[in-house]
């Protein structure tokens, strides 16, 4: 196979998508910015040449003046709220946690409350009431209290399980998180777009009203190496223009 075959099979994929009068619905989660950066720049340059949409999960303890300048005016980006401080409260034995119940849950919703209001006061036209949790994770318990605090989604990594509360996911990291801690191998990210797309489109066994009807893209863009880039780069310009392929914004994925 060549170097380039992962590509071919990828745009096979979205080929018989269109064939088949599908819809192929992506969108791309980008977390942990919360300051004017050379990487922050560097992203909104890329998603504005492709006119992509793009949600920035926020930590609203960290977030201020800076950043809603700098994302003042910027139709295609959305704010979602990432957590508070994303401050790990777990103890060493346990995986990162910051949404558990290491602390009174009272608590930890009054966070959640007071991230939302400072980052819909701070970003007016592009907050978009989305709950991001750092490291992916959040209690169960909390899931009931997340509509009286405003949010219409949850968004976490991997397959939409049955919750009772909307999850829209994400499912593919670029990242190589266990390892090198650089972009993962490029062949073996979009074998798993490819699967995911089998599964929105219903060409596996899972069905896509079990799995969800969107492809999720995650990406930090402060950790990014030259391979990162360069793989956005070119999934950009093979989704951007297909006509099988629609980016979602913040607003298409909450419905408001």
């Amino acid at each position: 196979m060549t170097d380039n075959a992962h590509w071919h099979q990828l745009a096979a994929a979205l080929d018989r998508a269109a064939a088949s009068g599908k819809n192929v619905d992506f969108w791309l989660r980008d977390d942990d910015a919360a300051e004017p950066t050379a990487a922050l720049d560097r992203l909104l340059a890329l998603v504005d040449r492709y006119a992509l949409p793009v949600v920035l999960a926020v930590p609203p303890a960290l977030a201020g003046d800076a950043l809603a300048r700098r994302l003042d005016g910027l139709a295609d980006v959305s704010v979602a709220v990432h957590g508070w401080a994303h401050r790990n409260h777990a103890p060493p034995q346990e995986k990162k946690q910051e949404l558990g119940l290491h602390r009174p849950r009272a608590i930890v919703v009054h966070d959640l409350e007071l991230g939302f209001a400072r980052l819909k006061m701070l970003f007016p036209a592009s907050f978009v009431p989305v709950l991001v949790p750092p490291w992916n994770r959040i209690d169960p318990v909390l899931l009931d209290a997340l509509g009286d605090v405003g949010f219409a989604v949850l968004s976490v990594f991997g397959p939409e399980k049955p919750l009772p509360f909307r999850l829209v996911n994400t499912h593919v990291d670029v990242m190589d998180w266990r390892g090198t801690r650089g972009c993962r191998d490029h062949a073996a990210i979009v074998a798993d777009l490819i699967v995911r797309l089998g599964q929105v489109c219903g060409e596996v066994e899972e069905r896509a009203d079990q799995a969800g009807r969107t492809i999720g893209l995650l990406t930090h863009h402060l950790v990014h190496d030259e391979a990162v880039w360069s793989f956005l780069e070119e999934l950009f310009a093979a989704t951007a223009r297909h006509p099988a392929c629609r980016w979602l914004s913040g607003p298409e994925i909450t419905g408001r």
